[in-house]
């Protein structure tokens, strides 16, 4: 995967970056902790402007995750509350639990976008509750985009100060990524096996 970031980035430069991190959030297995130290490592080897490189990985984040609010937006409340009814114990939440989710959402949710965006798996899946909780265009659009600005910045500026050596980044933030991710999987069954329904 690395050689094939690699070319594209070499192929297409900016709008190349601005894909790959577009389809980083569309397709979460192609990861970003991969595509923006390879970009900054090729903005360091003077072929690419770092701001430029930040710039065109941002847009393409934000764009993804764009896609995701309207999908959380296509979903909407009542059908959530439907399908937790029905289907709560794989879904992991009971209509009680998601009434307190959507009164967190309308309090704190944009503080869940904002931090939502430097965790691994999460930085997707965060964009649908905010548009499924009806959170505001207006509020998802600023922490959404300062949020990948801050995640971006810091893996850029990482690869660029690596130079040669970037493949290190991935040495050390892809097994902490599996750890998140593996703890999740365990809590979600964990869920599932110990979910109490809704009393009728």
């Amino acid at each position: 995967m690395t050689a094939w970031i690699e070319q594209l980035i070499a192929d297409m430069g900016y709008i190349g970056i601005a894909l790959l991190m577009f389809l980083e959030n569309v397709f979460p297995p192609i990861p970003s902790e991969l595509i923006m130290p390879l970009a900054g490592f090729t903005s360091a080897r003077g072929e690419l402007n770092i701001y430029g490189v930040i710039a065109a990985g941002t847009i393409g984040t934000f764009f993804g995750a764009l896609i995701w609010y309207y999908v959380g937006h296509l979903l909407d409340e009542d059908k959530l509350r439907r399908w937790t009814g029905r289907h709560g114990r794989w879904l992991g939440m009971s209509r009680r639990e998601l009434e307190k989710v959507d009164y967190w959402f309308d309090t704190k949710g944009r503080w869940a976008v904002l931090f939502g965006r430097v965790v691994p798996t999460i930085r997707t899946l965060i964009s649908v509750p905010a548009g499924a909780f009806r959170m505001p265009l207006r509020t998802f659009v600023p922490y959404t985009f300062f949020g990948s600005l801050a995640w971006n910045t810091l893996l850029t500026f990482v690869g660029r100060g690596l130079g040669e050596n970037y493949e290190a980044v991935e040495s050390y933030i892809g097994p902490v990524s599996m750890a998140i991710i593996a703890a999740m999987v365990l809590g979600y069954l964990y869920r599932v096996a110990t979910f109490e329904p809704d009393q009728r």
